[in-house]
């Protein structure tokens, strides 16, 4: 029984994922797995740097995220030719005509991701639930391997809220990344299982159990051969 949870941004996946692993679940998130990718040494690094310019590298020699993401994110959707900047030969975007920064990105991103998260299915033992919080996994076209889909809904302007208050993100860059993903409504629409974090860590919390105790019945039942 593969599972994955996903939900938009601020919607509180790490802080139920917290939850989830102090009930005994075994839990692996898929922007754990981009940041190592973007860390100094992480195996996404060099096509980043190649794809985007050398001024998206920190001095440590990862990924600056702030830079890459006000690459991604500010400039949206629109498309950038390769060989836009004369001037800085080597250090500008080079994308191939039509591509806009985000799917420059998620090409190169995705498919390593997708292999360590299959890796990380593959390697569950029998018996135990493990969940995979993957924040785009509809946008990625992810959800295919999964038999389970969870996802944690809050209200957009409380995502809003929150990244202002907790990232300290403008509004205007809360909003480019509300709208770089799929509205949490479509997610909620297409998942088997729906938590809605609109009130506090406690309620979360008891929403957590909700969902353990649920996904345990559903193993139960898959163990005696009726899921």
């Amino acid at each position: 029984m593969k599972i994955a949870l996903t939900g938009g941004i601020a919607c509180g996946k790490s802080t139920f994922a917290k939850f989830l692993r102090e009930l005994g679940i075994r839990v692996i998130d898929a922007d754990d797995i981009v940041h190592e990718l973007e860390a100094p040494g992480g195996g996404a690094v060099p096509a980043i740097a190649s794809r985007f310019g050398n001024g998206v590298l920190a001095p440590d020699g990862g990924i600056d995220r702030a830079k890459l993401a006000d690459v991604v994110f500010l400039r949206g959707q629109t498309p950038i030719q390769r060989g836009t900047d004369p001037n800085s030969a080597g250090d500008s975007p080079q994308f191939s005509g039509g591509q806009s920064p985000r799917e420059a990105l998620e090409e190169i991103l995705f498919p390593l991701v997708r292999s360590r998260l299959r890796a990380f299915a593959d390697a569950t033992p029998a018996g135990v639930i493990s969940v995979a919080i993957i924040p785009l996994l509809f946008e990625s076209h992810f959800d295919e391997d999964y038999d389970i889909i969870i996802a944690i809904a809050s209200s957009e302007d409380l995502q809003i809220d929150r990244m202002m208050r907790t990232r300290g993100y403008s509004r205007a860059q809360a909003e480019a990344r509300l709208a770089a993903q799929m509205p949490v409504a479509e997610k909620a629409v297409r998942a088997h299982f729906v938590v809605v974090n609109n009130s506090t860590p406690e309620n979360l919390k008891n929403e957590a159990m909700r969902l353990v105790a649920w996904l345990q019945e559903k193993a139960k039942h898959e163990h005696r051969g009726f899921g």
